[in-house]
């Protein structure tokens, strides 16, 4: 399958690995590119950029297909040297990146730019994704509601926002959140995007570097098995449902209450615990709707082949038949 996102990334199918805190590791950026995707390493997983740079080279150990890195740029009182990860990325020839968060990103842009790398920014309005686009990405990854992790203050669906955002958009859109199958993938087709960003359900493949018990309750959960925390923040993230995550919202419900009355449930330390060593009450678990699409836990070969051969028999079959 050719779209404008294989030929821009180099890649076979029109399927990116999102990056993900704590999960974008080699392992699994490393079976997304071997099985013909983009795999995407998560710059900031690395405690530091001198890591960064080894675990890049760590993951060009286990393959010789494109791969890209992610940089978010968080609202945070302590932040990290955004700076000197963006130079580990360009020191390290990687050629293509992820990006999102804050408009401070825009400086990273820079840099990347002066180095000829590959931007692809992730946004979840298009009045975000025409400022991306005007600041000179190559492409935008348009996140809809359903996603995990921070869906914006909007709560546009991606049944809205990605015909929305390819109206206004000329670069080429991958589409994000909610996204699992073939049918997935021929929906973003048919509403102009380019291919597909997935997150939550790479998380539940073998090569996954996150716990058995985690990726279990991937499959245990349904689409209806997420809440919607920090909402009186304005700053909404999408979880699984658990009772850290409900313990969140209860304690955000009093008046008067600020993040640091949940600091302890949501801190970053606590969500790589429950990543690693399986304690689902240590901390919350970031996950999409499309918990109710995933029935098992493929390798990522056997998941991105069987994607493209649904999605290839839907429009072959099924669609084609359609016509009068």
């Amino acid at each position: 399958m050719k779209t404008r996102i294989t030929q821009l990334l180099g890649i076979e199918h029109p399927i990116v690995q999102g990056g993900m805190q704590w999960v974008g590791r080699a392992e699994l950026a490393a079976a997304v590119s071997e099985a013909g995707g983009l795999g995407i390493l998560t710059a900031l997983t690395q405690p530091t950029p001198g890591a960064l740079r080894e675990e890049i080279e760590r993951c060009r150990a286990m393959t010789s297909r494109p791969f890209g890195v992610n940089l978010t740029v968080f609202p945070t009182v302590n932040a990290p040297d955004y700076r000197a990860y963006a130079q580990a990325i360009i020191d390290s020839g990687i050629a293509i990146v992820e990006t999102a968060g804050t408009p401070a990103v825009a400086e990273l842009w820079a840099m990347f730019k002066a180095a000829d790398i590959c931007i692809l920014h992730k946004c979840t309005a298009v009045r975000h994704a025409m400022s991306a686009e005007r600041k000179g990405v190559d492409a935008i990854s348009i996140d809809g509601f359903e996603c995990a992790g921070h869906p914006g203050e909007d709560d546009i669906p991606g049944l809205i926002l990605i015909p929305a955002a390819a109206d206004k958009i000329r670069i080429p859109i991958l589409a994000s959140g909610g996204f699992g199958d073939g049918r997935g993938l021929v929906a973003a087709l048919a509403l102009g995007a380019e291919g597909i960003n997935m997150g939550t359900r790479f998380c539940a493949t073998k090569e996954a570097p996150i716990h058995d018990a985690v990726k279990q309750a991937y499959l245990d959960n349904d689409e209806r098995g997420t809440t919607l925390i920090f909402r009186s923040l304005r700053n909404t993230a999408r979880v699984a449902t658990s009772a850290v995550s409900d313990e969140v919202v209860r304690r955000l419900e009093r008046p008067g209450a600020t993040f640091d009355d949940v600091q302890d449930l949501v801190a970053g330390a606590s969500a790589r615990r429950v990543l690693e060593e399986g304690d689902l009450d240590a901390g919350i678990v970031w996950a999409g709707m499309v918990q109710g699409l995933i029935h098992d836990i493929p390798s990522c070969k056997e998941l991105i082949d069987r994607i493209m051969a649904e999605a290839t028999a839907l429009i072959r079959d099924r669609l084609a038949g359609l016509i009068a």
